[in-house]
């Protein structure tokens, strides 16, 4: 008979999400901790591109292909109608910036669910393998990106419930704290990509609808923030973490007493 799986008490989560929090800033810190984050930094990365190339598909155009570079930059190049109104242009630019936060702030909420930590572990692996054969098309990302799709099945295969939930709440964190590591990125309108200067995601907002950049790079921030901040909320409902209340057997009566009699 499987163990009854709890998410715990609020304290206990609210500790595992500032641990994953910890992970995640201090890692790149410590001895060998830059190679050991670099496959999940990569990661953010893959985040940040398939936003752009999901968005040019959902809004009618076409994904061509994925590039990952070693330094942990990227681009995803759509081929886009010259019917395109700007909007389309300017959604499929914001949908980079706002697409980690987004799949960090899902991961959050999948954390708060026992019943689903090991399937989103399977589902995000199975993803992560499908974009690689599908749109990858670079050599860091032919060989960090499977690894990583790995490492996430290796642990819904065979880790404990508590390290399946502890994985999903480290990628969700990950993912909502990169928008820290974009700060820099997000308030420019020019970046370097694979040693060549690019027009930002902020910049091409700019450009299809006017307004400063960093206008737009503090509304993506603000999306981004309301984001993590609603999944945070609903992962840490107190409500949420209490434990089911204990089934009786059939045959066991169960009585109450009044304290006014």
């Amino acid at each position: 008979m499987q163990p009854l799986v709890t998410p715990g008490s609020q304290g206990e989560a609210i500790g595992r999400l500032v641990v994953a929090g910890l992970v995640v800033t201090m890692l790149p810190a410590l001895p060998f901790g830059t190679y050991l984050i670099y496959p999940f930094a990569i990661l953010t990365t893959w985040f940040h591109e398939m936003g752009h190339g999901l968005t040019a598909m959902l809004l009618g155009q076409h994904f061509e292909q994925l590039m990952i570079f070693p330094n942990g930059s990227g681009v995803a190049e759509s081929q886009v109608s010259g019917e395109a109104s700007r909007f389309t242009h300017a959604a499929i630019a914001a949908g980079g910036p706002i697409a980690p936060s987004a799949v960090g702030a899902l991961l959050i909420v999948a954390s708060a669910h026992p019943k689903a930590w090991r399937p989103v572990l399977w589902l995000s692996a199975a993803v992560i393998l499908g974009s690689v054969l599908i749109w990858v098309r670079s050599l860091t990302g032919l060989w960090v990106l499977p690894l990583v799709a790995g490492i996430l099945g290796l642990i819904a295969w065979r880790a404990s419930p508590s390290f399946a939930r502890f994985s999903l709440q480290f990628l969700g964190v990950l993912g909502a704290m990169s928008m820290l590591r974009d700060w820099g990125y997000l308030f420019t309108e020019q970046g370097m990509i694979d040693g060549q200067a690019m027009m930002s995601d902020t910049g091409q907002i700019e450009a299809a609808l006017g307004l400063p950049h960093w206008f737009w790079a503090g509304v993506i921030l603000l999306i981004s923030g309301v984001m993590v901040g609603a999944a945070l909320k609903y992962a840490l409902a107190e409500h949420r973490l209490r434990p089911p209340p204990r089934k009786l057997p059939a045959n066991v009566l169960q009585f109450k007493r009044d304290p006014r009699r």
